[in-house]
């Protein structure tokens, strides 16, 4: 189909100055279409891409990647650790604690899920020690009841380091109900901002703190914190340590807890990446519209190529050639322009606020205080193989009804 000829003509025919400028300007709307849209899918896309990575490092590097606990409270947790480092996967695993309760404070009250950290030893697989406003992680010391909390949860009741509040957990008894209330009072040793919900929803305490409120013996654990290398691996790989380590023990990894969240910032990039395909689609259209006028602007010169002996396939060739190269253009120029601005979007956005005057992304909104960017590879190509099918597909319809223009009927009236 796309033989020396029908290449040569159509190429001609798309850089051909035509007496009908409304074709011309059709033609040059398709054109840059085609390259807004390739241009704000691979932007939109590689913001979004920027903001699952800044949640995945922000969340997931505060949530355990796996835990390893037993069903009855870790004597030695040393023994536990020792096995799952075993595993290539996993780079650090510290003693670990997880209870819930509530924070009361003036008579204000907030739930709180409460992690029993060691301080010295959580740096290796957290980044709290790297998000601390006030106080430092080593603040921390047994015996104390101190607890790091979150800025949000300090700006709601107005606390600072020094000031101090109180803990209240359920735990199991004889009275009615099965259920009293314990009370443990605690003192603000520091507090941390990740950007995130957990700023508001989280709270550390000491290892050995957290064990003496849960009630157990000194020296014992809840379970083991891991941190793995390939944090999507921690189903498997958690598994596999439990089945190594025999009866007696359970797992969990942040997929029970945090997979939801991810999941839906999955399937929301897929969902804004199809309809912003649908600005592609309309440069397509365009590109049939524009392909069908020049074919009826074109009819006497088909029909001479026709007496001249080019074919039916030719003909058709020729306009696919005109409309693809339409679509290439317009789908290059769109990719370079996307690729260049979504490598310095937050360079754009902070001149545009420099400019206005406004602060464009606000960091009590949204977390954070820049607009995050990356940009994928396979985004940019999957996004160029569309644009470019589209386009493609645009073309076979008015090339076909070039190739069913008879010579007797377009050379009737010339």
């Amino acid at each position: 189909m796309f033989r020396p000829l029908s290449i040569f003509i159509g190429i001609r025919y798309t850089g051909a100055k035509r007496r009908n400028h409304f074709i011309s300007f059709i033609s040059m709307t398709s054109m840059i279409g085609l390259a807004l849209g390739v241009l704000a899918m691979i932007v939109v896309l590689s913001v979004m891409n920027g903001f699952q990575k800044e949640m995945s490092t922000r969340i997931l590097g505060m949530v355990p990647h796996a835990s390893i606990a037993g069903t009855k409270p870790l004597d030695d947790w040393q023994v536990v650790a020792t096995a799952a480092k075993q595993n290539p996967q996993v780079q650090a695993a510290v003693p670990f604690a997880e209870l819930e309760g509530m924070l009361s404070v003036r008579g204000a009250m907030q739930p709180i899920q409460l992690h029993g950290i060691d301080p010295v030893l959580e740096p290796q697989v957290s980044i709290i020690d790297k998000h601390m406003q006030q106080g430092r992680l080593t603040d921390l010391r047994e015996g104390e009841f101190g607890v790091v909390l979150g800025e949000i949860t300090a700006r709601r009741f107005q606390l600072r380091v020094g000031d101090k509040l109180a803990l209240i957990v359920p735990e199991l008894s004889s009275v009615p109900g099965g259920i009293s209330p314990r009370m443990q009072r605690l003192n603000v040793v520091g507090i941390f901002k990740v950007g995130a919900e957990l700023d508001s929803s989280l709270a550390l305490i000491h290892v050995a703190d957290a064990a003496h409120i849960q009630r157990m013996q000194p020296g014992q654990v809840q379970s083991v914190r891991l941190k793995l290398q390939d944090l999507y691996q921690a189903p498997q790989v958690a598994a596999q340590i439990v089945s190594g380590l025999g009866t007696g023990y359970t797992s969990s990894d942040w997929t029970l807890t945090q997979g939801s969240l991810f999941s839906a910032m999955k399937m929301e990039k897929t969902m804004i990446g199809l309809l912003l395909l649908l600005i592609v689609a309309v440069a397509a259209f365009n590109i049939i519209a524009t392909l069908i006028m020049v074919v009826a602007d074109k009819g006497a010169d088909i029909a001479i190529l026709r007496t001249l002996g080019a074919t039916p396939v030719q003909i058709m060739g020729i306009f696919m050639v005109q409309g693809t190269v339409i679509g290439v253009i317009g789908t290059v120029i769109g990719a370079v322009l996307g690729v260049l601005t979504a490598l310095n979007v937050s360079q754009l956005v902070g001149w545009v606020e420099r400019l206005s005057g406004q602060q464009v992304i606000s960091s009590d909104v949204y977390f954070i205080s820049n607009l995050p960017s990356e940009l994928l590879l396979s985004d940019v190509l999957l996004i160029c193989g569309a644009a470019f099918t589209l386009s493609f597909l645009a073309t076979v319809y008015p090339s076909w009804r070039a190739a069913q223009i008879q010579p007797a009927d377009a050379l009737r009236y010339e």
